[in-house]
């Protein structure tokens, strides 16, 4: 036996591997998705979210329009191609835009508002891969439409916090800022681009471009001569219209009622055009823009810019990577399946037969049960134990010719002896 799976384990060339910024979910870091995936159900359910599943690929212009074509994803980070009907199809880069297209093309403008959405969904971007953030992952998101008022801001990002409290990350940072709206972001980026052009000799070349283009964004540049630039740059939340300004304090009020600590970050504008008024993230207490975990905010004029009506909306998008990377730091444990599965173990010809169908007899009547693989019994016993099998039923020519086979518990390590409907008994419930 050790022999034969020595043999096996004989030394080869690698000719493929996972593409760069792409990573192998293996069967061991299976409780850790499930957890996750589950408190996501649990929590936004819990607040009277549906779930939605977009396509994987959608039409680029979808992107171009709604997330913008300045921004640094549609600019350099989509995995776009051309279909062979020939038009151009762009693998979802973020959750926001085609939940909605949904909305609007399945008619939920229609329906009562505010309509609450989550979505559990797989996203791509070309980015420079490092810890936490992978060009092929996987986002818990949520949406909602139909509702302006701020108390619905403070909602989602209730779910968002009590997601990761309940998971156990308790040590996180939120911060907020408003960069305003339509009627008064335009004087704002008036002055930030009168300040820095004043300075331009002094910013990087991403700035520079920036200041045309994009200037929102040089408040989020990470190059350190930049820095000092940043921390005298003007703010947004003193540049605030009424309704704006109002709606700015409400928030505030909001999140204070409900117990959630938070902080005001002048410098936060998240890297999406469609934002308006408030902007949040959530971090654990690590440096760098990099160690977000949550990042979300207000979009009143992105339905209306993909063709539909005036309608308000708001979410956020989490990187579930990035969480369980912060609940392994945490060294918070994710519990594993603790489920009842036997391993069917054989000797000789006449017994692996038996085994076959006593495993499928087991499933039938509702237990987890699978072959021992073509080995002898001890190393059949060492898979069973390797695969975390709670018990493993021995077959040889003696429990054949007696029809009484061996039940052994591997949790315990006792050994007791069964008919087959004892064994079916044990593990489901017997067969009529």
């Amino acid at each position: 036996d050790e022999h034969l799976e020595s043999s096996n384990k004989q030394e080869f060339q690698m000719q493929f591997k996972a593409p760069r910024g792409t990573t192998d979910i293996l069967p061991e870091e299976r409780p850790y998705w499930r957890l996750v995936e589950s408190m996501a159900e649990k929590i936004s359910e819990n607040f009277g979210y549906s779930r939605i599943d977009t396509p994987i690929f959608e039409d680029t212009g979808l992107f171009v329009k709604g997330v913008g074509d300045s921004t640094d994803i549609v600019e350099k980070e989509t995995y776009t191609f051309q279909d062979r009907g020939g038009d151009s199809l762009t693998l979802r880069p973020e959750g926001t835009a085609p939940v909605c297209r949904s909305y609007l093309e399945n008619g939920m403008h229609n329906l009562p508002q505010p309509v609450r959405l989550y979505y559990l969904v797989p996203n791509f971007r070309y980015e420079r891969p490092q810890s936490g953030r992978y060009r092929a992952f996987h986002q818990f998101g949520v949406e909602v439409f139909g509702e302006a008022k701020p108390y619905v801001d403070a909602e989602v990002i209730e779910i968002s916090w009590q997601f990761l409290s309940e998971l156990g990350l308790n040590d996180l940072r939120l911060t907020l800022n408003s960069i305003g709206d339509k009627e008064c972001r335009p004087h704002y980026i008036g002055q930030l681009r009168e300040y820095y052009g004043a300075r331009q000799t002094d910013i990087c070349d991403d700035c520079s471009r920036r200041l045309e283009n994009n200037p929102l964004r040089l408040l989020d540049c990470k190059e350190e001569k930049c820095q000092p630039i940043i921390d005298e740059a003007p703010s947004s939340i003193d540049h605030l219209c009424l309704d704006c300004e109002s709606h700015w304090n409400g928030l505030k009020s909001h999140i204070t009622d409900i117990g959630i600590p938070f902080q005001v970050d002048n410098r936060l504008v998240r890297g999406l055009d469609y934002y308006s008024r408030t902007v949040f993230e959530i971090a654990p207490p690590i440096e760098g823009r990099t160690s977000v975990i949550t990042g979300g905010g207000r979009y009143d004029g992105l339905v209306e810019q993909i063709g539909g009506p005036k309608t308000p909306g708001i979410g956020f998008g989490m990187g579930l990577e990035r969480v369980i990377e912060n609940l392994k730091r945490s060294e918070i444990k994710a519990q594993q399946d603790d489920r009842d599965i036997v391993v069917v173990a054989h000797i000789g010809d006449e017994a692996i037969r038996k085994a076959s169908t006593l495993a499928s007899q087991i499933r039938n009547s509702g237990g987890a049960a699978m072959v021992g693989p073509s080995r002898g019994l001890r190393s059949q016993l060492r898979y069973a134990a390797s695969v975390g099998a709670s018990h493993a039923v021995i077959i040889g020519e003696d429990e054949i010719s007696t029809g009484v086979y061996k039940l052994r518990n591997l949790r315990k390590s006792d050994q007791s002896e069964a008919t087959v409907e004892e064994i079916l008994t044990f593990f489901g419930k017997e067969e009529d």
